[in-house]
């Protein structure tokens, strides 16, 4: 390969970051209605065909960036901690101190039938069936729903309504008093 090729591959996947980027903090801005693929190759400093090459459209860009993470967390954490490690997520501000816009993008999303989709088809389908496995009830899916569905809602009432006191309460103490519950909802018999 040489050294313009190498050049021009580099290119690309900055480009590619800088579209993600920009399409994440457009999406926790507006919502999904709300941007535009031009808004966000204007902001990524990029042209919109690329958008194009690289994501296919402004849908499927929505669900990486919804996956962003998610996903990644998904595969690397065990089954049995996947509840604790996504609810502390959401509760825990992020390390390298940057905003967290999943849990903002999702709800400013959710008015548009095709963002919720692609979001239910890149995240919340997986999360369910791995939350799934874990019970030997007949009715799994519908745990894992549940357990999926109050993770959402701690999140919404924390963060966008901002109850007390719920509000400031700790990761570990929601963590602590919510575990016994969920675990009753993914118990096994056998």
């Amino acid at each position: 390969m040489t050294g313009e090729q190498q050049a021009r591959k580099r290119d690309a996947a900055a480009t590619k970051a800088a579209l993600l980027d920009a399409a994440e903090e457009l999406f926790a801005e507006r919502g999904f209605d709300r941007t535009t693929v031009r808004d966000i190759a204007k902001r990524a400093g990029a042209n919109q065909a690329l958008l194009f090459r690289y994501f296919g459209s402004k849908e499927s860009l929505f669900g990486i960036v919804m996956a962003r993470g998610g996903l990644a967390k998904l595969e690397t954490t065990p089954p049995e901690q996947l509840f604790e490690t996504t609810l502390r997520t959401l509760l825990e501000p992020p390390r390298d101190g940057s905003p967290r816009r999943s849990l903002e993008t999702y709800l400013r999303s959710t008015g548009s039938s095709g963002a919720a989709t692609t979001m239910r088809e890149h995240v919340g389908e997986e999360y369910a069936r791995v939350l799934a496995t874990l019970t030997d009830q007949p009715d799994a899916e519908l745990r894992a729903d549940l357990v999926l569905a109050w993770m959402l809602g701690i999140g919404l009432v924390r963060s966008v309504t901002g109850k007390e006191p719920l509000a400031s309460a700790g990761a570990e103490d929601i963590v602590r008093l919510i575990r016994p519950a969920v675990q009753t909802l993914l118990e096994r018999n056998g």
